[in-house]
């Protein structure tokens, strides 16, 4: 049953195994060859020690792992990046042999080999220092004990250690081990610039940092000058150095080009009563980045138009800065590089901004497994901006999905004459510290008159008070960014479920006329008078049934519709009450081979190689 094959084992110095080529495209299982949609490489670990090169076709996915070690690798997938419930594989190369294991570990984190083993070996090599493996699998396996590799956000788990696996099963690694989000099957783009491409730097200087949670830090800057059209073609977060995990995102807005000079260079806390007048006219999204993201390069045929009379003169940088351990004394630098040219693109790129309008009106009961919050870009909205703008529709090309703790999912759906198409962007497995735009495959339609939904998923275990809409990362929110072109006079496209169902909800009656405080005062019944909306909502007593009776009221709700132009103008749906739009048909799930009820392996032979069949099946906890 099994097929012969050669592997490379002679011992190769470190540059030669840096070499080895990975153009080849390996067969994912008999007779057929895979057709790589995609190429991506990783560094895993810090010191540059385990690295991955990784490419897929519709049907499987090839690895190519390279470790400084002469022992056992260690990789794995994981839905929450601990090891317990992960999908891994050990492998190596003991005394010129390759080995290769499929594994999977229980909730008590014991892993155990698994009875179907679905890794093919497709070449190992190893020398003094180095070990370098590559072997593939399905995207679906079918098996329960895999997991399967979707466009999703996934928790790469590795490990590796100085010796090989032996009899009693692999030693404990130690330090050597670690985790990284990341998506496998992101498509394809050229992420470099052309050397000698010209940049400037949106950089803050010497920020205090306040000992607070969360602070929300403004920064004004003026575009350079240039004497005619460019587009900005990538941009790069410039994170100093230490600081990752305390600059959570960072948001750039186009202000008034008619701002005073003086007023330039200003910084000052976002949101805040002092905040300099200049700032309130910074409305327009221009560029949106998110903790773990890394740099965004505009697709060949679309940029961001600087230069212009309505490009950007001034802009905001907002930088979120995350300081749940409340650290004193932190000083940041962190800003933006864009990389401009004067070699026009067809297109002029730009940002739409959907989901919830932020707001304490989006709360979230304690408790529950899961909850649904929906943003809703109207079809009213659309229909009346792209018809005056642009009739014949824009593509989008990338989308950013954002939300903060209590979020476990998201995707952007997409509906015309009320039926669902695929969605125009999914994260199943949303990770708060693992947040970029992705690419979409194809580019997408949107047409006036078309409608989408942000849709978050949120599990609020474990906490004892409602959840708020707000900017905290305590707090949460359900946003969208969408990169399309060519460029309309749309900003903002979101909703935000009427306040009064809410209340009712709970029982209250009357709030307090006229509205002088914030949050507002109830007024009745006895029970909430004189407390605000917000310490009402904490008191009524939650339960998983009222929870979820809650959710699907809200769903229900009439809504206020957001629908903004670039500065401070509206377009004339702004703050119109709507309803829901109703459904005629939802989107059917993407098809797989397990999900057709037919086992792929029964009907495209994925031909396995098994070594070291000595090694015990159940081993002990090893990450």
């Amino acid at each position: 049953m099994y097929r012969n094959t050669s592997y490379r084992c002679a011992p190769l110095s470190a540059r030669q195994l840096r070499r080895r080529s990975f153009g080849t495209s390996p067969r994912a299982s008999k007779g057929v060859r895979l057709r790589a949609r995609g190429r991506h490489a990783a560094t895993l670990d810090p010191e540059g020690k385990y690295r991955i090169r990784w490419r897929w076709d519709d049907s499987a996915i090839t690895f190519e792992v390279e470790v400084e070690t002469r022992g056992y690798v260690g990789l794995g997938f994981s839905t929450t990046g601990a090891m317990a419930l992960s999908d891994l594989l050990i492998a190596g190369v003991d005394r010129g042999k390759p080995y290769v294991q499929d594994y999977h570990v229980d909730s008590n984190r014991k892993v155990h080999r698994d009875p179907e083993q679905n890794y093919r070996l497709e070449y190992a090599m190893e020398n003094s220092t180095h070990t370098v493996l590559a072997f593939s699998r399905l995207l679906h396996t079918c098996d329960t004990n895999d997991k399967a590799i979707t466009e999703s956000t996934v928790r790469v788990i590795w490990a590796y250690h100085s010796e090989d696996v032996g009899p009693s099963g692999p030693k404990y690694h130690g330090t050597n081990r670690g985790r990284k989000s990341m998506r496998l099957l992101e498509p394809t783009t050229a992420r470099n610039v052309p050397a000698g491409t010209q940049f400037f730097n949106l950089q803050n200087t010497d920020v205090p940092v306040p000992s607070k949670d969360t602070t929300y830090w403004c920064q004004l800057f003026k575009i350079p000058d240039v004497q005619k059209k460019h587009h900005i073609i990538r941009i790069e977060p410039l994170i100093q150095r230490g600081h990752e995990n305390l600059v959570h995102h960072i948001l750039l807005y186009q202000c008034d080009s008619g701002l005073n000079e003086t007023e330039l260079d200003l910084g000052h806390e976002c949101y805040h009563p002092n905040m300099p007048d200049s700032f309130l006219t910074c409305e327009t999204v221009v560029f949106a980045w998110a903790i773990g993201g890394e740099g965004f390069t505009y697709p060949p045929h679309a940029g961001l138009s600087i230069g212009t009379s309505i490009d950007p003169v001034y802009v905001l940088m907002e930088v979120h800065y995350d300081n749940p351990a409340l650290q004193q004394g932190v000083v940041d630098s962190s800003g933006l590089r864009l990389y401009y040219t004067p070699t026009l693109r067809r297109y002029d790129a730009s940002v739409i901004e959907m989901g919830v309008w932020v707001s304490l009106y989006h709360m979230l009961p304690p408790g529950l497994q899961e909850y649904v919050s929906e943003g809703h870009c109207t079809q009213e909205c659309l229909q009346e901006s792209l018809d005056q703008e642009m009739p014949s529709g824009i593509r989008v090309f990338a989308v950013l999905m954002h939300s903060h703790l209590a979020g476990r999912a998201i995707r952007v759906r997409h509906f015309r004459n009320q039926e669902e198409l695929p969605h125009l962007a999914q994260d199943d497995e949303f990770d708060f510290n693992f947040q970029e735009f992705q690419y979409l495959t194809q580019e997408r339609l949107l047409l006036p008159g078309d409608s989408l939904i942000t849709e978050c998923k949120y599990n609020t275990r474990g906490r004892k008070n409602m959840t708020w809409g707000g900017l905290s990362t305590r707090d949460e929110m359900c946003l969208s960014y969408l990169l399309y072109y060519p460029r309309v006079n749309l900003a903002r496209c979101e909703s935000l479920p009427e306040i009064t169902g809410q209340l009712k909800f709970i029982g209250v009656k009357k709030i307090q006329i006229p509205v002088t405080t914030w949050p507002f005062i109830i007024k009745s019944p006895k029970r909430y008078s004189n407390l605000s909306f917000t310490e009402a909502m904490d008191k009524f007593k939650w339960s998983k049934k009222r929870g979820k009776a809650f959710n699907e009221m809200v769903l229900r709700l009439p809504m206020n519709v957001r629908c903004s132009k670039r500065g401070q103008e509206e377009w004339s749906i702004q703050g119109t009450i709507v309803s829901p739009p109703e459904i005629k048909s939802e989107a059917r799930p993407p098809t797989t081979p397990c999900s057709a009820a037919t086992k792929l392996s029964a009907t495209l032979p994925f031909l396995l190689l098994f070594f070291g069949s000595s090694l015990p099946t159940h081993l002990s906890p090893w990450l």
